[in-house]
């Protein structure tokens, strides 16, 4: 075990020492002896002790109703701080023969390596000049732990940081030792599970507070870093408006089968991000007049100043009295309408003009060093997050749109456009766009769902373009789904070009996304409205959900190579817009690695992404964890713009076809076509007990009646996780990977793992998830929890389990998963002894639960939510 290694599990071993003392504590030392009986019992499980497991499974079946709460909350919590001591260790300070971590020497090794392929500097910085990553945050219901209790965690993390030196004194070791056994203190006394499911507004919040206590302070200093690298590279720095990394968000403007975001709720949204913003830029502001007290400027910056003995606070206190404007404008607009009064600031100019000439007056006055200090991160800021902290996106279903022109044409008595073709559907829309009188009648009165739609339009209108991303439109799937958005934004006032993405999500759907848009872009009165620039979204969720994630994946790369295609020919920028979610079922994969495994000229500098749920907050929850994101991003951008992966080999496409035809014929095999499945999933994992947990502000459905098709795709994953089984993350891949293997194929198996990053990001991705799934675990839930008769489906699933991993361990060569990637395996391994316990009492309390039916005990309820919640902390992800 390296020196490194020891201090993680020294940190872990601190923490749980400190929690078992406030456990102690409270509910005394025979309950803490307790808790430890079970972890090593499940300890000695995990080394094949069978009599160790059966001596666990009794202790645990033994627990009085009123024991169970605590214990549950007795391993959440310490999962919860495992996690803590993980992601202080990513960030924590080196030692002094310590190498630099990957993500901290990722931009300049790859700058080394540009140069080294004959890049020229003036190249490479017209490429970083350039960059376009919007990471887009989303309120999906993934994360599972309460926002007070996240600040807590922030804070251990902090006392963490705090006691990182070898040099603290015997008080200041121990009074960092103080505050986080106080701190841990109060994250047991506070409860995990939230009482209310949040309002999109509180997802909002969450979002935003993201922002104020770690991107704030990570973006800026990310920048400078990167500039940095760029200058030791180049000797150029990066232009001043330059803008590698924004932030966008779905929060508050994501509709799509939520009917609890509405008109209203984005309206708040929006007013809420104004006023942050604007608190947040006078704190920078009051820090920089305190700062720039210098007396010599320029003619131009006395111009703004008047004559002033201190120009730049002169200049900088108009700045603050339109940011206070600003910022009471928007307060008083959350309570009743309020038009903006000309002080408000209203385009990102007004923001950064005044900052722009005070920067500028520094750099010609011989001051380059106080212009590079806190003004260019304040400046860097203004960039990076506008006027809003985020560019929110409105996100709409495509049958949402029909219908209002549906509605519309009846009254009109023009027909009903639902039962028009799609060509007659486009001659009218376009005929429609391009006309100078009204469509929409004063005295038409629709019903509640399509005045909702045009609310939510004019909303938009009333904004200022900055404050809006992209207008996302789920299930598309014609030329006329985004004609029918362009014409409402048109007749409900929208002035501006707003981007309008269409989002291909099912298998068949990405098929034929290149020729929808292809059809799209033949419009000629289409390419009038909205230039040479056409955004699509890339859906992974759906599609897995759909297809597996073999399949999928495959169908999504094939969709961007024929969209990069389509849109060339056509002489159009496509700007692809992917929709990952956070685990392998729903398209996560490590950032570096997703990137990196895209098709050859689908990344060109561009990169929109959407974050979601817990992701968020372990990829950006701390500055410094944030700042190695955002490293990772930047690096992986530049090196598939500039060093794009090989085009794949004909006889590669072939057998990846094969594989992905055989792999979906598999996976819908189980999930569609035995009959027994969909009572297997309902009875063996908890899908009817997430309904119940209080995570997002969406519904677990986008109908309320119907089978596996109607649930979404996160508790789809979720109820897998929650069980090992992992099962859509692989179903179908592991048959026909071995069936290939069967059919004499693995040396082009091998090839195309050597020579192919898509291929290989598929295999790496499958090993981490199988690293995680547990057939043992997943047996117990059935035989706990499900029918006898349900039994040999279990078996049949845990054997295609096995196979998998056998195939992958045969193409990776290795006897163990995760060789390659040791503290991934590590990071599993230490916390399998809190997780088992957590799911073995998962089991138990769901049996209990449902035996009571619907008058169920609120304690023994809750107990088994904190279940859901320390497994997916142990997971470190749930959906």
């Amino acid at each position: 075990m390296t020196e490194i290694d020891a201090r993680l599990r020294e940190d872990v071993h601190h923490l749980g020492t400190l929690l078992g003392q406030t456990i102690q504590a409270h509910l005394g030392a025979d309950f803490l002896e307790r808790i430890e009986r079970i972890r090593l019992g499940a300890k000695q499980g995990r080394k094949q002790d069978s009599a160790a497991h059966e001596e666990l499974l009794a202790a645990l079946q033994d627990l009085p109703d009123n024991q169970l709460l605590p214990v549950c909350r007795a391993f959440n919590q310490f999962l919860n701080l495992a996690n803590i001591a993980e992601q202080h260790h990513r960030i924590r300070r080196r030692l002094a023969d310590e190498p630099l971590a990957f993500e901290m020497r990722c931009v300049s090794e790859l700058l080394s390596r540009l140069q080294a392929e004959g890049f020229s500097s003036e190249r490479i910085m017209q490429q970083i000049n350039t960059l376009d990553i919007e990471l887009v945050l989303t309120a999906h219901p993934t994360e599972v732990t309460r926002r007070t209790l996240i600040q807590k965690y922030d804070a251990i993390a902090e006392a963490l940081a705090r006691s990182d030196h070898d040099d603290l004194t015997d008080a200041e070791r121990e009074a960092v030792r103080q505050d986080l056994a106080r701190l841990i203190s109060e994250a047991w006394h506070t409860d995990e599970i939230r009482h209310h499911r949040p309002t999109p507004v509180d997802e909002a919040k969450w979002g935003f507070a993201v922002i104020e206590h770690s991107l704030w302070q990570a973006l800026p200093q990310f920048l400078r870093r990167f500039d940095a690298d760029t200058f030791a590279a180049t000797g150029e720095h990066l232009q001043l408006r330059a803008a590698p990394v924004r932030i966008a968000s779905w929060m508050g403007g994501d509709r799509d089968g939520n009917p609890n975001v509405t008109a209203p709720v984005t309206r708040e949204v929006l007013l809420l991000g104004r006023w942050m913003a604007a608190d947040l830029y006078l704190r920078d502001i009051d820090a920089l007049a305190n700062d720039l007290s210098m007396h010599a400027a320029t003619d131009a910056l006395r111009a703004l100043a008047g004559d002033a003995a201190e120009p730049y606070r002169a200049v900088l206190k108009q700045l603050k009295a339109r940011l206070l404007a600003t910022r009471e404008w928007a307060k008083a607009a959350l309570s009743e309408e309020v038009a903006p009064d000309a002080v408000v600031l209203q385009s990102l100019e007004e923001l950064r003009d005044p900052l722009e000439a005070c920067y500028q007056s520094l750099v010609d006055l011989g001051m380059r060093r106080i212009a590079h200090g806190p003004l260019l991160d304040t400046l860097r800021r203004v960039n990076a997050f506008g006027l809003g902290l985020v560019k929110l996106d409105i996100r709409q279903d495509a049958a949402r749109h029909a219908a209002v022109f549906s509605e519309l044409t009846q009254y009109l008595d023009l027909g009903d456009y639902a039962h028009w073709d799609e060509q007659a559907r486009c001659d009218f829309l376009l005929q429609e766009l391009h006309s100078r009188r009204p469509l929409l009648p004063g005295a038409w009165q629709p019903s509640a769902e399509v005045a909702e739609v045009l609310a939510t339009c004019r909303v938009v209108a009333s904004q200022p373009q900055l404050m809006l991303g992209s207008y996302v439109i789920s299930m598309a799937s014609h030329p006329s789904d985004v004609l029918a958005v362009k014409l409402l934004l048109k007749e409900t006032g929208v002035q501006w070009p707003m981007r309008v993405a269409p989002l291909f999500e099912t298998l068949a759907d990405l098929d034929h996304a290149a020729d929808a848009i292809d059809r799209l872009l033949s419009l000629q009165d289409y390419r009038a409205l909205v230039g040479d620039e056409q955004e699509v979204m890339i859906g992974y969720s759906d599609s897995a959900k759909d297809a597996g994630t073999l399949a999928a994946g495959w169908a999504q790369y094939r969709a961007q190579e024929a969209l990069v295609k389509v849109c060339q020919q056509h002489g159009v920028h496509l700007r692809l817009f992917h929709g990952r979610g956070g685990t392998v079922g729903r398209g996560g994969a490590p950032a570096h690695m997703a990137i990196l495994s895209q098709p050859p000229g689908s990344v060109q500098g561009q990169l929109r992404v959407t974050e979601q749920g817990e992701m968020i907050r372990f990829k950006f929850g701390l500055p410094g964890i944030a700042i190695q994101s955002l490293q990772l991003y930047a690096s992986a951008v530049l090196e598939a713009s500039l060093l794009p992966p090989p085009a794949p080999e004909p006889a590669w496409r072939e057998l990846m076809q094969r594989l992905a035809d055989r792999s979906v014929t598999v996976y819908r095999g189980v999930v569609r076509e035995e009959p027994q499945f969909v009572e297997y999933f309902r009875q063996a994992t908890p899908e009817q007990e997430l309904a119940r947990l209080p995570l997002g502000s969406r519904p677990a459905k986008r109908r309320s009646q119907g089978g596996i098709e109607t649930l979404r795709a996160i508790p789809w994953i979720f109820a897998w996780t929650q069980t090992r089984l992992m099962l859509p993350a692989w179903l179908g891949a592991g048959q026909a990977l071995q069936e290939a293997l069967d059919a004499g194929e693995d040396a082009m198996l091998q090839e195309m793992m050597a020579r192919w990053p898509f291929f290989l990001a598929r295999i790496e991705m499958l090993e981490m998830v199988l690293s995680k799934a547990d057939a043992g675990i997943s047996r117990f839930y059935e035989q706990r929890l499900a029918s006898p008769e349900l039994w040999p489906l279990g078996e049949k699933l845990r054997a295609a389990l096995e196979q998998a991993t056998q195939v992958i361990l045969e193409l990776r060569g290795t006897q163990v998963l995760l060789a390659h990637n040791p503290s991934l395996g590590e990071s599993v391994a230490v916390r399998n002894p809190y997780t088992d316990p957590l799911h073995l009492l998962q089991a138990e309390l769901m049996a209990r639960t449902r035996a009571q039916g619907e008058s169920i005990d609120p304690d023994l309820e809750r107990a088994l939510l904190v279940t859901v919640a320390g497994i997916a902390a142990g997971m470190r992800n749930t959906g």
